[in-house]
């Protein structure tokens, strides 16, 4: 009977200790480009499975047909908040699945923000309008060798154009999509 007791507080000292390692990061810098932007971006951790991420960068339009007289393109800056949920973590830890780096599927509320402070273009004329958005997006990162990272994810929300500003009449919203296909470097 002493040793199922011995047995049994071991058992229980093992699982807590397992459930302590697992967590998201304290925190990790890292860059990362995709097909239309690059950002650097910061992940924070606020509890073991939640994270807040910020990010600054470039987002990228991209512009030709017959109504064009060339292909035009234009960086313009984004601010995102975005915080996250990496909600299987114990999951894949405990299928011997790497969770360094943040690896792990996650839900999150970004929330982004293009101001209007300047633009880089092939084009003088070009010009954005403010605007911000809030998009609840699903998706995956996962982290290859010991810095480098992927990540998509998939979302529908909300963005706001500031066009009074710009000249318009009046300000418009309209339904957000966020597809994202990101590589990485994490620090």
């Amino acid at each position: 009977m002493k040793k199922i007791g011995i047995a049994l507080l071991m058992s229980l000292f093992f699982h807590c200790t397992h459930s302590q390692e697992t967590s998201v990061a304290k925190s990790i810098y890292g860059v990362q480009t995709g097909f239309l932007g690059i950002w650097v971006h910061n992940e924070t951790k606020l509890t073991s499975e939640i994270v807040l991420r910020s990010e600054i960068g470039f987002d990228t339009g991209i512009w030709a047909g017959k109504y064009y007289e060339k292909t035009g393109f234009v960086f313009a800056p984004v601010l995102r908040v975005e915080p996250r949920w990496y909600y299987n973590l114990e999951k894949r830890r405990s299928k011997s699945k790497k969770i360094d780096k943040n690896s792990g599927n996650f839900f999150s509320l970004e929330t982004y923000y293009h101001p209007d402070w300047f633009v880089i273009s092939n084009n003088e004329s070009v010009n954005i309008i403010t605007d911000i958005g809030v998009v609840p997006t699903w998706g995956i990162k996962r982290t290859l060798g010991n810095h480098f990272t992927y990540e998509t994810g998939v979302g529908l929300g909300y963005r706001y154009f500031f066009a009074k500003q710009a000249g318009y009449l009046e300000n418009e919203g309209e339904i957000a999509i966020n597809l994202n296909l990101r590589l990485g470097y994490s620090f």
